[in-house]
């Protein structure tokens, strides 16, 4: 059961955290989904979020403004390069570009 768990890959892709109090959301992506929502929710908790807009936005509008959501999964296969930072990059592009499209305000997080 160990060796299973070390063995699986956790979820990659691009999500969407959504500020409700005033319909903006950011876009980001990352190898592993559950670990980058666990980092931003403490930096916002704790007053040192890297991207200053999201941290002010919070303290304004509160923690249950926002909802973090998986937009969508980088399938993981065995040729799946060591690290597909430049395929989530390409995948969170297209949901910028897609949800800008929608009439949504779209902020593209810096880093992933």
């Amino acid at each position: 059961m160990k060796r299973a768990y070390k063995q699986s890959k956790p979820p990659m892709g691009v999500y969407r955290i959504a500020n409700r109090g005033n319909d903006t959301v950011f876009i980001g992506y990352a190898s592993d989904l559950q670990a980058r929502f666990n980092r931003h929710k403490a930096e916002l908790r704790f007053g040192g979020h890297r991207n200053r807009e999201l941290q002010d936005m919070w303290k304004a509008f509160g923690e249950s403004a926002f909802t973090f959501e998986i937009l969508d999964e980088l399938e993981q296969k065995e040729e799946t390069p060591a690290n597909p930072k430049e395929e989530l990059q390409v995948l969170a592009k297209m949901w910028v570009q897609k949800l800008k499209e929608a009439g949504e305000t779209v902020v593209l997080l810096k880093y992933g």
